[in-house]
């Protein structure tokens, strides 16, 4: 799987391994931008002024927010939500694959990736300037 990371300087894409040792960076495009349907409308009232970005596949919907832990994910529209995410970083952006199982995050210049919803998480070894934006490749 491929990750796509808008940066400061640059389109940066990542390769996804099934483990640390086949993670790295196969591309890097500086005119590149991440192309991603924003969707601010999925947050809940209570969390709108927590949010910083928001993805959806499906009846999932994942949440990244300003505050510890950083990630809502709710698996049937928005009716019910489970905390996710204790040990990451701040963030700045979320996405959720085509299977919603697979979930990706950034905080400032690392990427994180989840297999599971969100329930154990992968930091990606490739170090990345200023992240900005995500999105599944």
């Amino acid at each position: 799987m491929i990750a796509v990371a808008g940066c400061e300087d640059a389109l940066y894409l990542v390769e996804v391994g099934a483990t640390v040792e086949e993670d790295g960076l196969v591309g890097r495009d500086p005119d590149g931008r991440v192309d991603r349907e924003r969707r601010p409308g999925l947050a809940p009232a209570w969390a709108a002024g927590q949010l910083v970005d928001a993805d959806a596949a499906g009846s999932t919907i994942v949440l990244a927010l300003d505050r510890k832990p950083p990630l809502l994910i709710s698996r049937d529209a928005g009716q019910t939500w489970t905390e996710r995410g204790s040990g990451l970083p701040a963030g700045r952006a979320v996405a959720l694959g085509d299977n919603p199982d697979d979930v990706l995050y950034a905080g400032r210049n690392r990427l994180y990736v989840s297999r599971n919803g969100g329930v154990f998480w992968r930091a990606l070894t490739v170090e990345l300037p200023e992240i900005h934006d995500i999105a599944w490749g």
